[in-house]
């Protein structure tokens, strides 16, 4: 199939179901309630800076938003670093999408959407790039009412997003806390009593990150994991690291 290009373009119930798509860009558009069940996208740009209409090129005065609502992305496969750019999702699903590698999406809202299965190295941002926000015309994205209850989250980033007005993994290994300085600070008591300096250093190493990136990132709040005290520790050090990490305050977790 040839590239697919939306300059300024409503569909509505558009069926794209199991197609595959070499190049689909998206500048200015709207999708509403369409399926992209089963497509395979090559390339996308899913909020394009565009062309203009006639082929006049974008004057970078401004930059339009395409907008998908009440979307169906079921086994997508998304290209890996995929270019976001500035899209909208509204109330869209999904469901073991191949979701992974997406690290350029600082320009992405997503309201009230709902994540199933793996979700796998994707940052997600409440704040565009200072350099961008005169064309795109905010100074934050939305990013509220979204449900990872029934998705897998692995190395996925929350940057500059109130967690508490998401919803997350009711599992017994994922916890919503607070206070994420104070609880690493807590802990490093137990981590210096370790008699393997390589498992000091991997906890220590881990919890440095977490409580720098809480704070400057979630207002020192994070989602939090027993692998994310440190992915190469031992499983009875994960648990026995977790266990007080949790217990230090209050848990901020809905549900």
């Amino acid at each position: 199939m040839t590239d697919v290009i939306f300059d300024r373009a409503r569909s509505v119930k558009v069926d794209f179901t199991a197609m595959r798509l070499p190049c689909f860009v998206a500048f200015g558009s709207e999708f509403d309630g369409c399926d992209f069940t089963g497509t395979a996208f090559e390339q996308l740009l899913m909020g394009s800076t565009g062309t203009g209409g006639g082929g006049q090129e974008w004057d970078g005065a401004a930059r339009p938003q395409t907008v998908f609502r009440d979307c169906v992305f079921r086994r997508t496969r998304f290209a890996e670093f995929t270019a976001f750019g500035n899209v909208r999702f509204e109330g869209c699903t999904f469901d073991r999408s191949r979701l992974r590698q997406q690290t350029n999406t600082s320009e992405a809202e997503f309201v009230d959407c709902v994540f199933r299965g793996p979700v796998r190295s994707i940052n997600f941002w409440g704040r565009p790039a200072d350099r961008d926000q005169a064309v795109l015309g905010r100074d934050h994205n939305d990013f509220s009412g979204n449900d990872f209850t029934a998705a897998e989250l692995d190395n996925v980033s929350f940057r500059h997003i109130d967690l508490r007005a998401q919803r997350f993994p009711g599992l017994p290994g994922y916890a919503l806390l607070d206070r994420i300085a104070e609880r690493a600070s807590s802990v490093l008591p137990l981590v210096d009593s370790w008699p393997d300096e390589k498992h000091r250093q991997e906890a220590r190493s881990a919890l440095e990150f977490l409580a720098d990136t809480a704070r400057a990132w979630t207002d020192d709040q994070a989602l939090v994991s027993p692998a994310r005290l440190g992915r190469k520790l031992p499983p009875v050090l994960h648990e026995e690291l977790f266990a007080p990490f949790r217990r230090t305050s209050s848990d901020t977790s809905r549900g």
